[in-house]
């Protein structure tokens, strides 16, 4: 895990998937989580940067994710689009 630059999640109600990548943009990982395991994995990786959609618990999440010593930024719906 030492050479994730990103990390993405999509935020859900009981699951999260959370897609890993490098700073050429290759995709390292792709996982589904629970709330309480992926914040057990992200207390595991080193500090990186963390995105996801502003949304409804988004803001609860960026402060939980910061509080590990991640730096956690929200985009804005209109530029998240779908990492196929």
């Amino acid at each position: 895990m030492e050479n994730v630059a990103l990390i993405g999640i999509a935020l859900g109600k009981h699951s999260f998937h959370l897609h890993c990548q490098d700073k050429s943009g290759k995709a390292l990982q792709r996982k589904k989580f629970t709330r309480t395991n992926l914040m057990q994995f992200l207390a595991t990786c080193p500090s990186t940067v963390v995105v996801m959609e502003a949304c409804a618990g988004a803001h609860f999440m960026a402060r939980r994710i910061s509080d590990i010593g991640h730096e956690a930024k929200l985009i804005s719906s209109q530029f998240v689009r779908p990492f196929v």
